[in-house]
C-alpha cells in the first residue's frame, strides 16, 4: 500500500531536484543554523548573515560537521549587521527567498534596554525589507512572535485577534507586522510572518542572563542546581520544538498557494504545557545522567513583568493554508534535544 506523501515531503524532494538560492539572517543563532542545517543537506545554496551578538561560531562549526563537505561548499557568510542597510543590500543579491530571523530577543532585555532592541528589531527588519524589495526577491518569510498576543486572554490564540503588548520586544515584533503588510500593498513584496510559540531544541543557548527556560533547566539540573519557576508552575505554553519551525519556514518560503501569501501564521504545536508538567518532562530526562536529581523539585518565585499566564495557539490557518503537519509534539522534542543539552550545558555561571 502506497504512503501517502505530506505537502512538505514533497516540497523536500521538489528543492533537491531544482536547488534555489536563500538568504537567512541571523543564521549563527538557534534558529537560524537549525534553518541552514536543513537546507544543506537539501543541497540548497544559502547566503548567512549575522554579527554574532546573540549567535555563535560554534553553531555554525556544528553545522558544518553535520553536513556533507560538498554541502558546505554551497553555505557563505557574511558577518554583518542588520542595522547597515549595505550589508542587508549586498547579502540580499541573487537571493530568492529571505528567512529573516535575525533580532534582539527577550521581554526581559527588552525590559532593560527598549532602545537596543527597537534598533535591531525594527530599524534592522525595515532594512531588510528594502533591500528584498529592491532586490526583487520571490518570498520574504520572517520570524513574528506570539509576544504580539499581548493581553488578550482568549485561547486558542488566533492570528486576526490580539491585544495590547505587555514589552518593548512585543511592540518591535508587532511594528515588524505593520511595515510587512504595508510593503506587501504599497510595493507588492510577497511576504509570510511567522509567529513562533516558545521554540526549543538543539543549538539554543542554555547559558546566560536571557537564556530560554528549557535549556535553562537543563543546565541547572544537570548540576544539581536549584530551579525557579516564576509563579505557581501553572503558567502554560506552546511549547514548539525546531524541526516545526524549520519546516514552517521552508513551506512559507515555497508555497504556490495564492491565498497563503501576505498573511501572518501561528508556529507551533497546537497544545499547553505547564511549567510544572515541563520541569517534571525534563527532570526525567536528565535524571538518566544525573541520578541524584531524580527527586528534585522547583522553588518558586514571584510572577515575572511582562509574562503572559497563558499561551497557546491555534495552529489551523498554517494547517490548511500551507500544509503544516507537527512531526514532534514535546515529549519527543525534549527525547530528541537532550543528547545536545546535556553534551553542551555548562553550569549556570558559565559563558558560552
Amino acid at each position: 500500500m502506497a504512503i501517502m506523501k505530506t505537502l512538505y515531503s514533497q516540497t523536500q524532494d521538489t528543492l533537491r531536484l531544482n536547488p534555489k538560492i536563500w538568504l537567512i539572517t541571523g543564521v549563527a543563532g538557534f534558529i537560524g543554523s537549525n534553518l541552514l542545517e536543513a537546507l544543506l543537506q537539501l543541497n540548497q545554496h544559502v547566503i548567512g548573515l549575522d554579527n554574532f551578538e546573540t549567535g555563535f561560531k560554534e553553531n555554525l562549526q556544528q553545522v558544518q560537521a553535520l553536513v556533507s563537505p560538498e554541502q558546505w561548499q554551497r553555505f557563505c557568510f557574511h558577518e554583518a549587521d542588520i542595522r547597515d542597510l549595505d550589508s542587508c543590500y549586498k547579502a540580499v543579491n541573487g537571493v530568492d527567498y529571505v528567512l529573516h530571523q535575525a533580532a534582539l530577543g527577550s521581554v526581559p532585555r527588552s525590559l532593560e534596554d527598549p532602545i537596543r532592541t527597537n534598533s535591531a528589531n525594527i530599524t534592522g527588519f525595515l532594512n531588510m525589507l528594502v533591500a528584498s524589495r529592491d532586490a526583487g526577491v520571490k518570498r520574504f518569510v520572517y520570524a513574528a512572535s506570539s509576544s504580539t498576543y499581548g493581553d488578550h486572554p482568549a485561547l486558542p490564540k488566533v492570528e486576526n485577534i490580539i491585544g495590547k503588548p505587555l514589552s518593548p520586544y512585543a511592540v518591535t515584533k508587532y511594528v515588524n507586522e505593520l511595515y510587512a503588510d504595508v510593503f506587501g500593498r504599497c510595493y507588492g513584496l510577497s511576504f509570510i510572518g511567522l509567529r513562533y510559540f516558545n521554540v526549543f531544541g538543539s543549538r539554543q543557548n542554555p547559558n546566560g542572563a536571557y537564556a530560554a527556560v528549557i535549556p535553562k533547566w537543563y543546565g541547572a539540573l544537570l548540576h544539581s542546581e536549584p530551579v525557579f519557576i516564576n509563579g505557581d508552575g501553572e503558567t502554560s505554553r506552546d511549547f514548539c520544538f525546531i524541526a516545526n519551525v524549520v519546516q514552517a519556514n521552508i513551506l512559507a518560503a515555497t508555497t504556490t498557494n495564492p491565498e497563503a501569501i501576505n498573511q501572518i501564521y501561528n508556529v507551533a504545536l497546537g497544545d499547553r504545557t505547564t511549567l510544572n508538567e515541563l520541569f517534571k518532562l525534563i527532570r526525567d530526562r536528565v535524571a538518566k545522567t544525573n541520578t541524584a536529581i531524580a527527586t528534585a523539585e522547583p522553588s518558586y518565585r514571584d510572577f515575572r513583568n511582562g509574562d503572559v499566564r497563558h499561551s497557546q495557539a491555534s495552529i489551523d490557518k498554517i494547517q490548511q493554508h500551507l500544509g503544516y503537519t507537527p512531526t514532534h509534539r514535546v515529549a519527543e522534542g525534549l527525547n530528541e534535544a537532550t543528547e545536545y543539552y546535556v553534551a553542551n550545558t555548562k553550569n549556570g555561571s558559565s559563558k558560552r
